[in-house]
C-alpha cells in the first residue's frame, strides 16, 4: 500500500507510489488536481520542496499567472479524439493524420500551456511570424503548409467553442492580403509534354533487356494515361484494373476509358480521350493482372523526377516545379485550349468551375470571343 503524509494543515499530501523509492507531492489548488515528483528519496527533503512548491503556486495564483481554464493542449487533445471518432470512414486516414502531426510538431509547442482566453488574434500572428522567420536552421514553410496550420489551429478553437471552453473565436484570418494573387499551377505545354513522353519512351528502349525495363515502360504509360484522364496522382494510385473500362462513346464515336475513380472526395467517374486506351492496353498485356490489382503499385516519383531534371522541365518559367500532378494540370489545359466546355471539364476531373477558372485562367483565351470584346460605336 502507498505510504502517504499531509502538510500545511493536510493541504498538501506527500506520497510514494508503489515500487518507487521517489516521494511525489499533490495539491487541489485553483479548480485543479494538482502533482508533481519531488525527486527525493528523504522523506524530509520531499516535504521541503513540497512545502517549497505549493507556495510558488499560491504566489503565482495571486499574481493571476495560474488561470482556471481549459489549455489548448487539452483542446487539441479533445479535437483529435473526436475528429478521428466522427471522421472515420469518411476522411481518408492520411488527412486526420496531418491535423496530428501539425498539432504535435508545430501548434502544440507554441500554444501548448496558454489557456484558451490568451489566444488572440495577435498571438496567432505572432505564430505567423514565428514560422515564416528562419531559425536553428529550420525551413521557411510554403505558404499552403502554414494555411494548413492556420485549418487546424481553427478547428481546435472551434471544438472548444462548442464545449464552451471559451466564449468566442479570435479573429484568425491572415491580415495584409485582402486579395491573393492569381497564380497559373505548373503544366506542361503541347511542345513540353510531347518531349516528355518521347523521353519516356526511349527511356523504356534503353532500359531494354535491365531489371528496371517494367519500371521504365509502366512509368510511360503512366504519364500517357495520366494527360489523357486528368486524374490525381493518388486518384491514379488507388485505381485497380475492374475500375477501368474501355468502351465505346456513343456521342464522338471514339474508343475511350471509362474509370470509377476513388479519391480525396469518394467516388467519382471520367471519362478519358482515346489517347489513354493504348497505354492501358499495354499494362493489361504486360501485367497479366487480376481485376482487383492496382495499376500503378509503384509510384515513380524518383524516376520521373530524373528525366525532368535531364530534360530541364523540372521547373516552369514561373519557378513553379512540377510534379506528376502537373500531367492533370495539362489535361485541363489542353481540353481548355481546345475550346471543351469548362463545366464539363469540371465534373470530369471532379472539380469546380471556379478551381478552374482561378487556377487555369491562362488558358481561357481560346473561350473568349474577341467580336463580342472589340465592340466600337458607330460614328
Amino acid at each position: 500500500m502507498a505510504e502517504k503524509h499531509t502538510i500545511l494543515g493536510g493541504k498538501v499530501h506527500v506520497y510514494k507510489r508503489p515500487e518507487s523509492p521517489i516521494w511525489q507531492c499533490s495539491t487541489y489548488f485553483a479548480g485543479k488536481n494538482r502533482r508533481v515528483s519531488t525527486k527525493e528519496k528523504s522523506l524530509a527533503r520531499a516535504k521541503d520542496y513540497a512545502e517549497d512548491w505549493y507556495l510558488e503556486l499560491r504566489g503565482k495564483g495571486a499574481r493571476g499567472e495560474i488561470k482556471n481554464e481549459k489549455t489548448f493542449k487539452e483542446a487539441a487533445e479533445r479535437f483529435v479524439l473526436e475528429y478521428e471518432v466522427v471522421t472515420e470512414g469518411e476522411r481518408n486516414a492520411k488527412y486526420v493524420q496531418d491535423h496530428r502531426s501539425r498539432l504535435r510538431n508545430h501548434l502544440t509547442p507554441f500554444f501548448g500551456s496558454m489557456g484558451l482566453s490568451e489566444i488572440t488574434a495577435g498571438l496567432v500572428q505572432d505564430y505567423r511570424m514565428h514560422r515564416m522567420l528562419p531559425t536553428d536552421g529550420n525551413r521557411v514553410p510554403a505558404r499552403s503548409t502554414l494555411h494548413h496550420e492556420i485549418v487546424t489551429l481553427r478547428q481546435v478553437l472551434k471544438t472548444a467553442l462548442r464545449h464552451n471552453w471559451m466564449s468566442s473565436l479570435p479573429d484568425i484570418s491572415a491580415p495584409y492580403r485582402a486579395s491573393s494573387k492569381v497564380s497559373h499551377r505548373a503544366w506542361f505545354s503541347p511542345d513540353e509534354y510531347r518531349k516528355l513522353y518521347e523521353a519516356t519512351r526511349e527511356n523504356v528502349k534503353a532500359a531494354n533487356g535491365r531489371p528496371w525495363h517494367w519500371a521504365a515502360a509502366q512509368l510511360h504509360d503512366k504519364v500517357l494515361f495520366m494527360a489523357n484522364t486528368g486524374i490525381r496522382p493518388d486518384e491514379a494510385n488507388w485505381l485497380e484494373y475492374r475500375d477501368v473500362e474501355i468502351a465505346e462513346d456513343d456521342a464522338t464515336g471514339e474508343t475511350i476509358l471509362e474509370i470509377e475513380v476513388r479519391g480525396k472526395r469518394g467516388v467519382g467517374y471520367c471519362k478519358s480521350t482515346t489517347g489513354a486506351v493504348r497505354p492501358f492496353e499495354r499494362m493489361v498485356e504486360r501485367n497479366q493482372p487480376k481485376p482487383n490489382d492496382r495499376l500503378f503499385p509503384v509510384d515513380h516519383k524518383r524516376q520521373f523526377n530524373r528525366i525532368l531534371d535531364e530534360l530541364g522541365l523540372k521547373f516552369d518559367r514561373d519557378g513553379n516545379r512540377r510534379t506528376l500532378y502537373s500531367l492533370r494540370h495539362s489535361y485541363i489545359s489542353f481540353r481548355l485550349m481546345e475550346g471543351a466546355d469548362i463545366y464539363q471539364i469540371a465534373k470530369n476531373c471532379r472539380t469546380s468551375v471556379e478551381m478552374i477558372e482561378k487556377h487555369y485562367a491562362a488558358h481561357l483565351k481560346n473561350q473568349l470571343d474577341a467580336a463580342a470584346i472589340n465592340v466600337r460605336r458607330q460614328k
